[in-house]
């Protein structure tokens, strides 16, 4: 069955704007009448993202915010929905981490790090939103997920874990807020020509466009789905894989060559 399509949303939160698939949803987004608030750390490219999407009739505002500072981010985005009640909020920011270049396993320091981001970080994100959403009885809120969330990859585990996480996170919350009108979807994208995944050296099937990307997720939003999940291949191949026997999947994945660099601690913001 068909996903009812949602009204479109005129105020729209997107953290990791101002680079990779945050940047390109904003484009995607911005139109006249709609209002865009773009967050992120790195200003000058938060300015850009922020000016592109003027040009195309949005209004924006930029917020400088680390979204694993719960109290500021709280902050901004309670002020970004006094003035402009929220319909959509993308969490969508967030960093990786991995094995390889001689490295047998992940730093711990760097581990921390990545759940701190991408699990909290998330949580920090939408819980604001949502008391809101829920009190005016509507709104939808998306997580940016992963295909890497399906199986623990063992070049990337504190990713995986962080990723699988955050999709168990909002399947709990989805069944709760239902009943008080708001959404919750999870986006679970394969690989995207980001700043974030070009800097990894790996195999990287059906690997397609930022802007791709951003119309897929758009019109998942659109209608309403619960799970955004592409390339569609690439996710059935994955969840056929979880029905191998261990070893077989385990040597599988571990004969797949893939170099992390070692500190890459910047957000996808």
């Amino acid at each position: 069955m068909m996903a009812a399509m949602m009204p479109k949303p005129r105020s729209i939160l997107i953290t990791g704007a101002s680079s990779g698939i945050g940047k390109a949803l904003a484009i995607e987004y911005a139109a006249a009448g709609t209002h865009l608030a773009l967050g992120g750390r790195n200003q000058e490219r938060l300015k850009s993202v922020a000016a592109e999407c003027k040009g195309k009739g949005a209004s924006v505002t930029v917020g400088l915010v680390d979204i694993r500072d719960r109290s500021k981010l709280s902050q901004w985005i309670f002020s970004v929905d006094d003035e402009n009640p929220i319909d959509l909020v993308i969490a969508n920011a967030g960093i990786t981490a991995g094995t390889g270049m001689g490295r047998l396993r992940e730093h711990p320091d760097i581990v921390r790090s990545v759940i701190e981001t991408n699990l909290l970080g998330v949580i920090n994100t939408i819980d604001p939103a949502l008391e809101r959403m829920c009190m005016r009885g509507g709104g939808r809120i998306a997580v940016m997920g992963s295909l890497g969330a399906l199986r623990g990859m063992p070049y990337c585990p504190s990713y995986s874990a962080s990723k699988a996480a955050v999709h168990t996170y909002a399947e709990g919350l989805r069944g709760g807020v239902a009943r008080l009108g708001v959404g919750v979807t999870i986006i679970a994208p394969g690989f995207v020509s980001t700043p974030l995944n070009n800097a990894i050296v790996c195999p990287k099937p059906l690997l397609m466009s930022e802007d791709r990307a951003a119309r897929i997720i758009r019109r998942g939003l659109d209608r309403g789905r619960a799970v955004i999940a592409f390339p569609r291949a690439l996710y059935y191949g994955l969840l056929l894989a979880r029905l191998l026997p261990l070893r077989w999947a385990d040597a599988a994945f571990a004969a797949v060559h893939v170099d992390v660099p070692e500190k890459f601690d910047s957000m996808a913001d």
